[in-house]
């Protein structure tokens, strides 16, 4: 009942801010909730504090003991959602599949994978050295084990 409560105060919430998105949501045993939520353009401590509000100012604290935590996707977290592809579309990412690792730019996120482009060294077809060469894999998602944004300094 305090779960159902509480995932349609955050639907509602949501639903208000088109922007933003749910990554996770999870509710423990001793009444903790934490949500993740990450938005087209980033997200903000006010767009943390409005969720929040969404769901704590609508709960009966006399009825219910609870604590609640609101956070984003951190930086480092691995991509999880559609969404979350489109907002880092020019990126670099590390892709894990169970062919292997790939990482490249993110050229392209549609309904069904993403589009990665790298330059890679392969030995010239004829002849000795190598030249670089151009590469493009297209993922789909249900190929994709974990996707991270690669940060560089």
């Amino acid at each position: 009942m305090f779960r159902e409560t509480v995932e349609k105060l955050l639907v509602d919430g949501l639903s208000e801010r088109e922007d933003l998105f749910l990554i996770d949501f999870t509710i423990s045993n001793d009444n903790s909730i934490k949500v993740i939520i990450d938005g087209d353009r980033g997200v903000t401590v006010d767009d943390c504090v409005f969720v929040s509000r969404a769901i704590e100012h609508n709960l009966d604290r006399e009825e219910q003991d609870f604590s609640l935590e609101v956070a984003s996707a951190g930086a480092a977290a691995p991509l999880v959602n559609q969404r979350q592809y489109v907002k880092n579309i020019g990126r670099n990412l590390e892709v894990l599949t169970n062919d292997g690792k790939v990482e490249g730019t993110l050229e392209n996120a549609s309904d069904d994978g993403i589009t990665l482009k790298w330059k890679a060294r392969e030995p010239k077809p004829v002849g000795k050295g190598k030249v670089t060469v151009q590469k493009q894999a297209k993922i789909a998602y249900g190929d994709i084990v974990e996707a991270k944004v690669m940060i560089k300094f």
